[in-house]
């Protein structure tokens, strides 16, 4: 069933000594008399292909004279019968029904026309034509044609001839001009030359593709994915942030698709049902992997828990498999894995922060502002704001300094006494030096009943060597201890020793040397692969806590040549608890440092309730050093702006604090 060459990666295959009388008569058997046998029915259908499936059809006219899914039609109800008739359509004509579907009645289903417009083969796009021409006696560009506009309509046009060039050799010169051509029409123009990206996004082979967004990113140092969400807007948006990423990974957006369709309350079943009939036959074991990777969770068990009846029983027999326990990476995760290391290594992107040095900046002033606002009854809250967040550390540090020469007093204890709750937290974190703040929750973390192992991680695995040393010195000047010899004493096994060696701030430094990181990996891969080692976590520790963040991008990247496995998932296999939270951290942080804290901060507000301890921490942390790219990776990934999240998280005084640290709305 797969292409020549190919390896077959659907999970449902051809029935073996295939009968298609004998399956139309256990078909007629289950659905005579009153009532209907649906284990039967469901167990038949999800065990053959979609060919066996069309045989058996025919069978059943020839043996008693009647329609098949008309028969089925009547007999079943609901999502499942929407289900099982789905599976009983050629591919084409069950794409061409959702298509007639989307556009006919009152208003459009767009996010069905892009998903299946943007992700079908030349082939495939061909065969939807014909197959809807054959169904509606309609022509399908004129049908969409009517139904759409704008640039969106243009796009589905293009996607709708079937044109995309399909040769695997790429030119160097072309992928360049592409790239510049991309750049130029949107972040370097003045408004934006939609036909250039409709043109090459809706031409251009995906080879090619990858390669033009691998130097998109090199030249303009940010993802396509980002500059389509600020220059491209409603539809047109979507569908090509869809093409963009069924060019990156056809599993990947189907992966996603199902995540959201059975996310947060209500599952959205059309396109539940949708993606799991398409993509049985194609991709399924594919998407699995990328579903368990992505959201450290099996695609099975999450239907399984957010379906029910019969009908969660036909989309696990699609699904095909338990990944939360067969625990197989797939080649499919490991080649998006593989890409994703490599663009990590080659691109320099510039890192920024929201808050920049005050022009003008004259301390005294800045000191009477404060005064003024904490004199008298009351507090001004909102001076204090301006003042504190449209100042950068140093800047802070002067004010303080002011402000005791001019009034004799503790700027420090002032507000402390004026300001209360969050605010008075976010406030007065500001006004300590990066390393002085770090020190302060560190000392949080390990000080009274019970430690907070998840800050001393976020700390200790994301600081770069000079941070750590001024941690130390902060440390010990504020509690006249060493840090080392608290981690030491609050923590154990593998985990403190994970910690010392990351508080001795001593990784390496130098340029990345690839014999190195071919016998670094080498390492790991044969350590991971002994079950019962017992120097797994030893030789983890010896390369991720010393090797400089371009070696171990590099050390990544050879692991998965080795092994087809991203470090990410040997780490989860083989480890547990504090110590595979450390390790995967620091992967994490060598990944994409902002990523990494773009996640922390959606965790710390997603759900019931606000963890403001983390939102407090990482939004001063990070306020001077890469807040402004966290905000660009937050969009990416959760397709929702920092700035929005926290105006809907939080409130009053504080949020505005954190609103004006924030920087702006993407």
């Amino acid at each position: 069933m797969a292409p020549k060459g190919k390896v077959y990666r659907g999970s449902v295959k051809e029935f073996p000594d295939f009968d298609a009388n004998q399956d139309a008569e256990a078909l007629y058997n289950a659905m005579k008399g009153f009532g209907s046998d649906k284990e039967a029915i469901l167990d038949l259908i999800t065990s053959r292909s979609n060919k066996q499936r069309l045989e058996i059809c025919q069978a059943y006219k020839s043996l008693y004279g009647k329609d098949l899914i008309a028969d089925l039609k009547y007999e079943l109800t609901g999502k499942f019968e929407r289900l099982i008739v789905s599976l009983m359509r050629p591919p084409a004509y069950s794409d061409a029904k959702e298509i007639k579907d989307a556009i006919g009645g009152i208003g459009t289903d767009e996010k069905c026309l892009i998903e299946i417009l943007a992700s079908r083969t030349n082939q495939e796009i061909h065969d939807l034509v014909a197959a809807y021409k054959d169904a509606y006696g309609r022509d399908l560009e004129a049908d969409i044609v009517g139904d759409t506009s704008g640039h969106f309509k243009k796009m589905l046009i293009v996607l709708l001839q079937g044109a995309r060039e399909e040769d695997d050799v790429v030119s160097e010169d072309l992928v360049e001009q592409d790239a510049k051509d991309l750049l130029e029409a949107g972040e370097l123009k003045w408004g934006t030359d939609e036909a250039q990206f409709i043109y090459i996004l809706g031409r251009r082979g995906k080879q090619h593709l990858r390669l033009v967004f691998d130097e998109y990113m090199k030249i303009s140092g940010k993802p396509i994915e980002r500059s389509i969400r600020a220059e491209l807007s409603g539809d047109f948006e979507k569908l090509m942030l869809a093409v963009v990423k069924c060019v990156r990974s056809t599993a990947e957006y189907f992966a996603e698709r199902l995540y959201k369709a059975m996310k947060g309350l209500g599952t959205r079943d059309n396109t539940l049902i949708r993606i799991m009939v398409s993509r049985s036959e194609i991709d399924m074991l594919d998407i699995r992997e990328v579903f368990r990777t992505k959201y450290e969770k099996s695609l099975y068990n999450m239907i399984k828990e957010d379906t029910s009846g019969e009908y969660k029983k036909a989309l696990l027999k699609l699904c095909g498999g338990d990944d939360d326990a067969a625990g197989e990476f797939f080649p499919e995760a490991a080649q998006v894995a593989y890409r994703m290391w490599e663009l990590s290594a080659v691109v320099k992107v510039e890192l920024r922060g929201t808050v920049q040095p005050a022009g003008n900046f004259n301390d005294d002033e800045d000191a009477q502002v404060l005064r003024k606002a904490m004199k008298g009854l009351g507090t001004d809250e909102g001076a204090i704001i301006d003042v504190v967040t449209q100042r950068s550390n140093a800047q802070r540090q002067q004010i303080i300094k002011a402000y005791k020469a001019h009034y004799g007093r503790d700027l420090m204890a002032d507000l402390k006494s004026e300001l209360s709750g969050s605010l008075a937290k976010l406030i007065l974190g500001l006004m300590l030096t990066p390393a002085q703040y770090d020190a302060k929750q560190l000392r949080k973390a390990v000080e009274g009943a019970g430690t907070d192992e998840s800050i001393l991680i976020e700390i200790m695995a994301t600081r770069n060597n000079q941070e750590i040393a001024a941690i130390n010195e902060a440390y010990q000047e504020a509690y006249h201890k060493s840090l080392e010899d608290d981690l030491s004493s609050d923590t154990s096994g593998h985990f403190k020793r994970i910690l010392v060696s990351l508080a001795l701030g001593n990784r390496d430094e130098g340029p990345e040397d690839l014999t190195q990181a071919h016998e670094d990996a080498k390492k790991l891969a044969d350590v991971s692969s002994n079950e019962s080692s017992d120097s797994l976590e030893t030789r983890f520790l010896s390369i991720l806590c010393t090797r400089s963040y371009p070696q171990l991008r590099r050390v990544f990247q050879e692991f998965i040549k080795m092994t087809n496995h991203d470090v990410e998932h040997a780490i989860r296999k083989r480890m547990s608890g504090d110590v595979r939270d450390a390790f995967l951290a620091i992967v994490r942080s060598v990944k994409n440092k902002p990523a990494f804290f773009a996640d922390k901060l959606y965790k710390s507000m997603k759900g019931l309730g606000t963890d403001e301890r983390t939102l407090t921490r990482i939004m001063i942390s990070r306020s001077e050093i890469d807040l402004f790219n966290i905000r660009g990776e937050f969009m990416d990934l959760f397709d929702k702006s920092l700035h929005h999240m926290i105006e809907k998280d939080t409130s009053g005084d504080y949020c505005k604090a954190l609103l004006a640290l924030c920087g702006g709305e993407d």
